[in-house]
């Protein structure tokens, strides 16, 4: 009964044991309580520190225990003094936090500059997506291209979109169309969607993008290789630019639990038709293959299931079959 309030059970049963006979030594609590002794003299040192027993005025030398309104009293309130003090401790940790954190800011190397920061290096990306994270209280836009994404960033994201989604944060995601042949990355926007964010996807995606509470953007310094580091700005007509540049991508893309739409008149795909764009403008099957999120072999194979279907030869006849049939 007494465990709450900080007491063995040994210590609870030699005070009550002691309330009962004050005239028990430790021998004899040894046996009354069948207790090895170096139990019983834990007990007496437990019930000594928490003031519950007091020298004996009738036998000096000996122990007898308080009554227990005075011994709960006398509990409670060192507790409530430990608790204080602990408080008191932790409100000097927090401006001792707060401090340090003023103080080492200057040290970065990343110092955010006139609304803008670099941020150079994936650990320098990380810690400062955590901050953004963290601050987080309406909504985050973001877009993820590149098809599949790699294990080491869903497990990083998680996290971060688990907290964000828990304190009713509004999360819109778009991934490209080819997430949805990677099972890893599929489960991860379904594992969003169960818990209330919105997931579209579409063939092309404009670059990387993070926009938080539509007051700070994070954005690649190099789309075509995010390792380089990144731009953390809070300048407001850039903010106004990237988010209307994702309203029109979100609104072209498809939720993630409908299937990619086909042309009624062709027949086409968003996929397909994209594809067919793309390599007219003469771009190689290694580009067009990033600008999907597809393998190489994947572009190849789509590509020839066209010019069957255009009775194509070559490409370039099936550019022109495409036009003449009102694909392009």
């Amino acid at each position: 009964m007494l465990e709450m309030l900080g007491l063995s059970t040994a210590a609870e049963a030699v005070y009550r044991t002691m309330l009962t006979d004050p005239c028990l030594g430790v021998a004899q609590l040894c046996a009354h309580l069948a207790l090895p002794e170096t139990r019983v003299r834990e007990a007496l040192d437990q019930l000594a520190d928490l003031t519950l027993l007091r020298q004996s005025l009738d036998h000096p030398g000996t122990l007898r225990a308080i009554s227990p309104e005075i011994a709960l009293d006398v509990v409670l309130r060192r507790q409530e003094e430990d608790v204080a003090r602990r408080q008191q401790e932790l409100a000097a940790q927090k401006a001792a936090a707060a401090r340090a954190v003023a103080e080492f800011a200057h040290l970065r190397p990343d110092t955010p500059a006139e609304g803008s920061q670099r941020l150079v290096g994936l650990d320098a990306i990380q810690t400062r997506l955590e901050v953004l994270a963290k601050e987080l209280t309406d909504e985050c836009l973001s877009v993820m291209p590149g098809g599949a994404q790699s294990q080491a960033s869903l497990q990083a994201s998680q996290p971060l979109d688990e907290d964000a989604m828990g304190r009713g944060v509004r999360l819109l995601t778009l991934y490209q169309h080819s997430v949805r042949n990677d099972a890893a990355t599929f489960a991860y926007a379904q594992w969003m969607t169960d818990r209330g964010a919105e997931v579209r996807t579409a063939p092309v995606l404009p670059p990387r993008l993070l926009i938080f509470d539509r007051q700070v953007a994070v954005v690649p310094i190099d789309p075509a290789n995010t390792r380089l580091g990144a731009l953390c700005t809070r300048e407001p007509a850039v903010i106004a630019t990237l988010v209307a540049m994702f309203e029109q991508a979100w609104e072209t893309a498809v939720p993630l639990g409908a299937d990619p739409k086909r042309d009624a008149r062709t027949g086409l795909d968003t996929t397909e038709k994209q594809l067919l764009t793309l390599l007219a403008t003469g771009l190689t099957d290694e580009t067009v293959a990033k600008r999907l999120g597809v393998s190489m072999r994947t572009v190849r194979r789509q590509m020839a299931a066209l010019m069957e279907r255009l009775n194509a030869s070559s490409r370039f006849e099936a550019g022109l079959k495409a036009a003449q049939h009102g694909w392009l």
